[in-house]
């Protein structure tokens, strides 16, 4: 039972990562267009952010320090600032996506106009993580996000052909879209499933909660059970989507359309349950990166950092945490579209991946920090050819983002 209630920092974790407003987004629009050919990237995916969160993981447990925490003092002061720019705009651009999935999961609730959920949004997880203790905010949104099981269980009352769906993920195609956009979509499908606040925050979060030597097994559990389920509630969506929309080739831009898989094989409470989902991962993923960004850069500046400690001893964290908040808010206020700003932070994320998840694979085999538990030749293989599509991705984000016109 203490495993099993270790796991839920990484099923936080999880659907603030794999199935946040970015791949709610990316996922449908993957199923919509090219069926299930893109399973694949979340296989990829769900592996390599395995590797990474369970070496971040490592990292916070046996040296008592989050990973942006030695950064700085492993790479140096300019290389960590590149760092932390990169990490603080990505973070702060997602965290408004969040935000504006949460309004949008508010709107298709009540029928209001999502802007005017949009400050409620913002002030509620203020709220949330200055009020609510870590446990319990770990195991109520992350366990209320698994209600997006809802889209695998539609799969059984839908007319889904299980045969086409696994001759989809084993032959990928184009499907009239073009190679450039079934590439682009497979960038931001994948940027969406290792976005850079979910190492920062898993590794800040064992160090919140006092990991130690003693704690590795529970924080391998927390990977190892949180991300793959993760994982495969990302895969339901591809695959609902593919059922509903692939035959038509319907191109996805609404949050409710997102849902309409489950609302075809449940009715009113399909709605309903796809909506609280919605309402949860997202919400669970806007307090992860609201204290990603605070931890990012009290961990620079060597603050005192946590959201265990009061406003009072952490002034500067709490002030970073409470700043970040409200950027989210007034981005969104400026009326953008929250699924285009979700598409345009997928690809940013992608392009500033290499500044997070390198310096976790030099830190991991440092003995300074580590002693003997650094990384074995396998999993430096494995964080290897990992780190090598992620410099690709990085690399093909913008390209392909302007030749395909963000994959259109």
């Amino acid at each position: 039972m203490r495993r099993l209630l270790a796991a839920t920092l990484g099923i936080l974790s999880a659907v603030g990562g794999f199935v946040d407003i970015g791949d709610l987004v990316a996922a449908s629009q993957a199923g919509a267009r090219f069926g299930m050919g893109h399973a694949w990237v979340l296989l990829v995916g769900v592996v390599g952010i395995c590797a990474y969160a369970e070496m971040a993981g490592r990292i916070a447990a046996v040296s008592g320090r989050a990973v942006f925490d030695l950064v700085r003092e492993r790479l140096g002061a300019r290389v960590a600032l590149l760092n932390l720019a990169a990490s603080y705009l990505v973070t702060v651009l997602t965290l408004a996506a969040e935000l504006g999935g949460v309004a949008l999961a508010l709107r298709l609730a009540s029928g209001l106009p999502y802007l005017i959920w949009v400050p409620v949004a913002g002030f509620a997880v203020w709220l949330v993580l200055w009020r609510m203790r870590f446990p319990l905010m770990e195991r109520v949104w992350g366990l209320a996000g698994l209600a997006l099981v809802v889209f695998a269980i539609a799969l059984f009352a839908l007319p889904t052909d299980w045969a086409a769906l696994a001759r989809g993920a084993v032959q990928p195609a184009e499907a009239g879209f073009g190679w450039g956009a079934y590439w682009f979509v497979a960038v931001a499908l994948f940027a969406s499933t290792v976005s850079p606040y979910e190492v920062v925050f898993f590794s800040s979060g064992g160090v919140e909660e006092r990991w130690s030597a003693a704690d590795l097994a529970d924080a391998r559990s927390s990977v190892l059970i949180g991300f793959p389920v993760g994982g495969f509630l990302a895969l339901s969506l591809i695959a609902t989507a593919t059922v509903v929309f692939h035959p038509s080739g319907a191109s996805l831009d609404r949050l409710d359309q997102v849902a309409e898989p489950a609302v075809l094989a449940f009715g009113a409470v399909g709605l309903a349950v796809a909506a609280l989902a919605f309402f949860a991962v997202t919400f669970g993923a806007a307090l992860e990166t609201g204290l990603s960004a605070a931890y990012s850069a009290a961990q620079y500046f060597g603050w005192q950092w946590g959201k265990r400690v009061s406003p009072r001893e952490a002034a500067r964290f709490h002030t970073v945490l409470l700043v970040s908040i409200l950027l989210g808010v007034l981005v969104l206020l400026t009326t953008v579209d929250p699924i285009a700003l979700t598409e345009y932070m997928l690809i940013v994320s992608a392009v500033a991946l290499p500044l997070t998840y390198l310096p976790i694979l030099i830190v991991a085999n440092d003995r300074t920090y580590l002693g003997d538990r650094v990384n074995g030749r396998l999993l430096n293989l494995l964080g290897a050819v990992f780190l090598l599509l992620i410099v690709a991705a990085s690399v093909a984000a913008i390209p392909l983002a302007i030749t395909t016109r963000m994959g259109q």
